[in-house]
């Protein structure tokens, strides 16, 4: 069973006890989040495409820790003007592990019975 969830503007092909790095996430380590933006949801060859989501279904993780990624250098020149500037980023992340994925869970309803309409008796 897989699915594929829109996370913090991206999206992931997520599975259970699947860990994956998003974009920093607003809640403490150890936390458990549910995510709702399901676009995709795959159970044993039955795939069910949402219009843009898929009702009902969410998916849930768990934050494990919020690290910093690889450092990013930014070198600016203009070459024979003497200007030159270094910046460097590191960009903030979020370990998560998904727990467990849910699709729809709908209920069976009761076709409601059309109320019986006594035909007029005829006399003979």
């Amino acid at each position: 069973m897989y699915a594929i969830v829109k996370i913090q503007g991206q999206q992931f092909k997520v599975s259970k006890d699947n860990k994956l790095y998003v974009h920093r996430l607003k809640e403490d380590e150890g936390a458990t989040v549910e995510f709702k933006d399901v676009l995709l949801i795959d159970t044993e060859g039955k795939i069910k495409v949402g219009s843009p989501t898929v009702s009902g279904a969410s998916v849930k993780a768990k934050v494990l820790k919020h690290i910093k990624g690889d450092k990013v250098l930014v070198f600016k020149k203009k070459r024979r003007k003497g200007y030159q500037k270094l910046n460097g980023h590191r960009q903030q992340f979020s370990q998560i592990l998904i727990e467990d994925i849910t699709a729809s869970a709908k209920k069976a309803t009761k076709k409601k019975e059309e109320p019986k309409v006594e035909e007029p008796k005829v006399e003979e």
